[in-house]
């Protein structure tokens, strides 16, 4: 019998335990997924929540059809405070009687609610930036036409110190408002106070719209208000 060396080489093709023992642990390697294997890929991951917009921020800038920019939105204080109206360029008093409201419209500069015994009348102040806002004329004329007057207008021109007013007062029944803001159905009984005061920094624009005796109560204060202008230094 021969002897074989404990170190001499296994010849090729002999089967030995150990040769046994790599194979299954090649078997068991597969199995598990061992190197060399296709993986599973890994799960993907949620895709993080969006983030809630954050609140308290400044509102939103409006901008008039001229392009100019007009800060504040809905809601926000009224120029109309303390017994005055404090409008760029200029400073109007405020009618006793008549309280500041805030704003329900960004491109609105003013708003106050004007008592009488008949229900309030609501005053709106508006100022686009120096020049803006179109001309006298065709902003009356578009007031008129938010009336179905059962009178003709009355027009009127003034001047107090350096400054030049345009107003009307046209009665009947306001139309529905195409603009979000103002009457959704017809309000017969009505009256509207119109006014451009032209001036260094304007022009300013003024309306008041409300029950017919109401603003024809008021009319004298309308007029005291445009008149009572003050240029700002």
């Amino acid at each position: 019998m021969t002897t074989r060396h404990p170190l001499s080489p296994v010849p090729f093709g002999r089967p030995t335990a150990f040769a046994a023992l790599l194979f299954l642990v090649a078997l068991l390697l597969v199995a598990c997924g061992g190197s060399g294997g296709d993986a599973p890929a890994p799960a993907p991951q949620a895709a993080p929540a969006p983030q809630a917009a954050p609140t308290g921020g400044s509102a939103p800038t409006a901008v008039s059809s001229r392009g100019t920019a007009v800060d504040g939105g809905a809601g926000q204080p009224s120029a109309a405070a303390d017994g005055v109206i404090d409008a760029p360029g200029a400073v109007f008093a405020l009618p006793t009687g008549w309280s500041s409201e805030p704003q329900a419209s960004s491109m609105r500069l003013a708003q106050a609610s004007i008592p009488g015994a008949d229900g309030a009348a609501q005053l709106t102040v508006f100022h686009f930036g120096v020049g803006g806002g179109g001309s006298v004329d065709d902003n009356l004329q578009r007031w008129i036409g938010q009336v179905e007057a059962t009178a003709a207008p009355t027009r009127e021109t003034l001047t107090e110190g350096p400054f030049r007013i345009t107003w009307i007062d046209v009665e009947g029944t306001i139309k529905p408002s195409t603009m979000g803001v103002g009457p959704t159905t017809p309000q017969p009984g009505s009256r509207l106070l119109g006014a451009v005061v032209e001036g260094a920094g304007g022009p300013w624009f003024f309306k008041a719209t409300g029950p017919a005796q109401t603003l024809a109560d008021a009319r004298a204060d309308f007029l005291t208000m445009l008149t009572s202008a003050t240029p700002k230094p």
